[in-house]
This record gives C-alpha cells, sequence and structure tokens, in this order.
C-alpha cells in the first residue's frame, strides 16, 4: 500500500485520537463521559490506541516516510502516557467527587431538584402556617404522646435541645442511621414510578412544617429553631436531593424516550447512585453538627443564627458553584 493511500484510510482515526488527546491530555477527567464532536468516546480509546500501534509499526516496516513515522510516535506515546498513567490516590478522587463532580451532577439534574424542592418546601411552610391559624391540625399528624414527648425535647427549660438524654457520641451514631435511612428510601422509592418519592416528600414536608409550626405556636420555638438551624443546611437540603435522585429514576422508567426501558432504568440507577454518595457524606456532616453542636442549650440564639448562615451560605455556593471551570464532567 503506497504512502498516500495509507494515509487517506487512516487519517481520519489519527484525528480523532489527536482531538481526544488534546481535550483530555492536560486533565483526564476533562469532560469524561461526553463523547467528542467526531464520536470518539473514553471506552473507544483503548481500541484506537491498539490500531494506532499496529498502524506506525506498518508505517516503519514499509518505509513511510520520518515525517508520518514521527507524527504517529508522537501520537502513541502521548497515548501511553495518559492511558497509562498512575491515578489519582483515593482520597483524593473523593475530594473530586465532592467537591466538583457531585455538585455538577445535582446541577445536571435542576429539573428534578426543582420539582422534589416543591414537592418538600411548599407542604412545609404551608402547614407551619396553618398550624398557627388551626392548631389541632397537628393531632392529625401525630398522637398525644409524640406531642408531648416533642414539647419536652424542645423545653425552654431543658438541659439539651432536640433530645431527652443521650450522650453525643451515642446520638451521633443515631442520627447517621436515621437520616441515611430516610435518605435512601426517599431515593429507592423511585422505582415505583416515583409516586413513592414524591410521598416522602410531601410527609415529611407536612411533619416538618407542622411540628415546627406547633412548637412555635405553644412558645417552645425559639429552642427548636437553635436546635434545627444549624444542620438543617445539610440534612433538609440532601432529602430533597435524594427525592430528586427518585424522581429523574421515576422519570427513566415511565419516559425511557427511544431507548429500552431497562438501558434507562439502569442510568438512572448510576446517577441515583453517585447523588446518593453525596447525600449521605452530607448527612453525615448533618449528624455530626446536630450531635455536637445543635443540642448546646448554653449557645445563645445569636451564634446558633450566625453559625447557621453561614453554613447554609456554604451549602448553597458548594452546590451553585461547586465544579464549574475545573472540567469535571457534567
Amino acid at each position: 500500500m503506497r504512502q498516500e493511500q495509507f494515509v487517506a484510510r487512516y487519517q481520519h482515526e489519527w484525528q480523532a485520537l489527536e482531538h481526544w488527546l488534546a481535550t483530555r491530555g492536560d486533565n483526564p477527567r476533562s469532560g469524561r463521559g461526553q463523547p467528542a464532536a467526531d464520536g470518539l468516546n473514553d471506552e473507544d480509546i483503548p481500541q484506537h490506541y491498539r490500531r494506532l500501534c499496529q498502524q506506525l509499526a506498518l508505517a516503519r516496516k514499509r518505509g513511510y516516510s520520518p515525517q508520518l513515522v514521527a507524527r504517529l510516535q508522537l501520537l502513541m506515546q502521548q497515548g501511553h502516557r495518559l492511558l497509562y498513567r498512575t491515578p489519582p490516590p483515593r482520597w483524593r478522587r473523593a475530594l473530586e467527587f465532592l467537591f466538583a463532580d457531585f455538585p455538577q451532577l445535582v446541577r445536571s439534574q435542576a429539573r428534578s431538584m426543582w420539582v422534589a424542592t416543591a414537592l418538600f418546601v411548599v407542604p412545609l411552610v404551608g402547614t407551619f402556617a396553618l398550624v398557627q391559624w388551626y392548631p389541632q391540625f397537628i393531632h392529625l399528624l401525630m398522637d398525644n404522646a409524640q406531642i408531648a414527648a416533642m414539647e419536652r425535647m424542645y423545653d425552654p427549660a431543658a438541659p439539651h435541645l432536640g433530645r431527652d438524654s443521650g450522650t453525643d457520641w451515642m446520638m451521633f451514631g443515631y442520627y447517621i442511621m436515621n437520616n441515611i435511612s430516610i435518605g435512601l428510601r426517599t431515593f429507592a422509592s423511585g422505582l415505583l414510578a416515583g409516586v413513592g418519592t414524591v410521598l416522602i416528600l410531601l410527609f415529611n414536608g407536612l411533619t416538618i412544617g407542622a411540628v415546627a409550626g406547633h412548637l412555635q405556636h405553644v412558645g417552645h420555638g425559639e429552642p427548636f429553631w437553635r436546635f434545627v438551624v444549624g444542620h438543617g443546611a445539610f440534612e433538609l437540603t440532601a432529602i430533597v436531593i435524594a427525592g430528586g435522585a427518585g424522581l429523574q429514576l421515576g422519570m427513566k422508567l415511565l419516559a425511557p424516550g427511544r431507548r429500552r426501558r431497562i438501558d434507562a432504568l439502569i442510568e438512572g440507577g448510576v446517577i441515583g447512585a453517585r447523588l446518593c454518595l453525596g447525600v449521605a457524606a452530607m448527612l453525615l456532616v448533618a449528624a455530626f453538627i446536630e450531635a455536637f453542636w445543635s443540642s448546646i442549650a448554653e449557645i445563645p440564639a445569636w451564634g446558633k443564627f450566625a453559625v447557621a448562615a453561614v453554613l447554609w451560605s456554604a451549602v448553597f455556593a458548594w452546590l451553585w458553584r461547586g465544579g464549574r471551570g475545573s472540567g469535571h464532567a457534567h
């Protein structure tokens, strides 16, 4: 085969590989999972690299021009350096996921996240206001023993906020198990065509709004807000994100588009699983704050609210700006 024919046959492969290397060479995570304009995906690269090595060997064997051999040699070296580079340590990958990949993934599911926010926040605010005008509404959601226990936990004279007893470490473990189980149930319920996730978000919004409204109405509002305002930044936001993950899973089941339903469901499951990793991390932080900070009754309200303002601002800034301009995957 003459060199001109050889180049004409394989030129498009070399150009595609050059484009991929130019896009990913400095940052192997940039554009991950996104096909290039020419359709070259990450999973295609090993096969293309092997073909390039074969083409380089043929070019040398057939005595093609030094310029062509040098071009293929350079491509081979760049591909080898990128494909076989030492992977970053796990702690670094974990940080990259939490600070870049996770917030970008949340933003990529913006429609589901906004729907989940509405399903949670609207009943919460609505029932809080309703209880101020119709205090008996709380009895539709809780029995008298539950209401009495709740009032006791947030009694202004109680030594701890938000709990009757228990050490900080014991409550830390309890909060982790309780909060993460709620988050996982909220996501997994999306398999019920999204209906389960919708019901869980509505129920949690109704319950939290009614509890907050009742405590405010009976004069225990100040201890309640001092307790929840700090860890709520991570906990409530995480529940909404878990709800958004469940809703997108339900939509993949109901409206798979042109794909097979099982393929769409697998895609939704992968997205949801990655979102749940971030949700679990958020709930771990929330449990730590709830156990070791929120329950301290001696800290004045202004101190609790000042810290809460920082935490809420940090969570919103992280989800809004995290990963922007870093070249990480969307």
